[in-house]
């Protein structure tokens, strides 16, 4: 399968859904994806209902999903996350 992540955004994303989201029991949560990491920070995960993406030390990552379609809204929240702007 083929996967147009970018690592770099993803750990933005995630810095971003941290500092503005809503605390959930497994993380934070911020337009539709929900991010948390792993007991010593070193692997963050992002996901949402269809796909998974953990990215590991040296931006590393694995990326779990079933269909294109499912990416592309992921990838689709990723960048609408990336462009927030917080007063």
């Amino acid at each position: 399968m083929k996967s147009d992540i970018d690592p770099h955004q993803a750990i933005r994303v995630f810095q971003i859904i941290r500092q503005h989201g809503e605390k959930v029991d497994d993380g934070y949560t911020l337009g539709g994806l929900t991010g948390s990491t792993d007991f010593d920070g070193y692997t963050v995960f992002l996901n949402d209902q269809a796909v998974s993406l953990a990215v590991y030390f040296h931006y590393k990552f694995k990326l779990e999903y079933k269909h294109a379609h499912e990416l592309e809204a992921f990838n689709t929240k990723l960048n609408a996350i990336d462009n927030m702007t917080f007063d």
